[in-house]
């Protein structure tokens, strides 16, 4: 893992253009994760994309990062889509694929719908909240509830999530991946050992659900985006409705939707080959407007 420093603290990311062993030279693709994750999601898909793309996937603070953010950093998801883009900046990459799924896919959203997108070519949304599915499903009410703790508190009601069984909970994990149960175990182990960064996860939670209808202004300005859009969906979702996947690839100019059968929302985890296949396929289909 490589580090940046950001105006909120350091952010670290997977890079496979800073390899000497691996790292495409097509487009770069940048991949954000969702809420008590890190940039691990990306490992299946990024293995089999990294040869023909530069992939970078960076770990926000959404709850699983390794190193505490400052004291005023804005924890928001309007604040953390402004982080994505100052990481986009502060790298100088261009025309990249920007890709998101759960929480990630909402931070997509905001970055091209608040006149952020000068540096994004197209978009990949991978089954993730949308519209008014904030905080979505059992999963996103419990951390919006657990977020009102103390972190003290927050961090003995997190200890469970040491056990299985408990992360495999729909609560939890458990409507989320089929497949997924190690990767889960380790993104628990920051906000398990670390005080700070339970401080920045109540931070978080609380800031990301003090506003529900962010994701419903930026779906109005989502028509704006008259670049090639990609919706992937999990058809058996039971956090993040399938209609909202179909909505948003009609919403956007550009949009096509594919659904992927056996998978949960995490499909980076239940199918990394499928995933990365489709966004393959879409990246070589070009754009319509080559003065972009």
């Amino acid at each position: 893992m490589r580090e940046i420093e950001l105006t909120a603290g350091t952010v670290e990311y997977e890079d496979t253009g800073a390899r000497t062993d691996a790292g495409g030279s097509g487009p770069a693709v940048v991949f954000l994760h969702g809420l008590m994750m890190d940039a691990s999601l990306w490992d299946g898909p990024i293995a089999e994309l990294s040869g023909e793309h530069r992939c970078v996937a960076p770990t926000l603070p959404l709850g699983a990062h390794r190193r505490a953010m400052r004291d005023d950093a804005d924890l928001s998801l309007p604040g953390v889509a402004r982080l994505v883009v100052e990481f986009l900046d502060r790298l100088d990459l261009r025309d990249v694929t920007l890709v998101g799924n759960d929480t990630g896919g909402a931070l997509v959203q905001l970055v091209v719908s608040e006149g952020a997108a000068e540096r994004v070519g197209r978009v990949v949304l991978v089954s993730c909240e949308a519209f008014d599915n904030l905080p979505p499903g059992l999963t996103g009410r419990t951390l919006a509830l657990a977020g009102k703790l103390s972190p003290r508190m927050f961090g003995l009601f997190m200890q469970q999530m040491r056990i299985g069984a408990v992360r495999r909970l729909p609560v939890a994990f458990g409507w989320l991946t089929k497949r997924g149960g190690t990767a889960t175990g380790r993104w628990m182990r920051p906000v398990i050992t670390q005080q700070e960064i339970r401080r920045d996860a109540v931070r978080m939670l609380r800031a990301v659900f003090a506003d529900t209808r962010v994701l419903l202004r930026a779906a109005e300005r989502l028509p704006a985006f008259d670049r090639p859009a990609l919706v992937v969906w999990a058809r058996d979702d039971r956090v993040m409705p399938l209609a909202h996947g179909r909505r948003l690839a009609e919403l956007l100019p550009q949009g096509r939707l594919v659904e992927i059968e056996d998978s949960h929302t995490l499909i980076p985890l239940d199918r990394p080959a499928e995933l990365a296949s489709a966004v393959r396929e879409f990246m070589r289909v070009p754009d319509p407007d080559p003065r972009r």
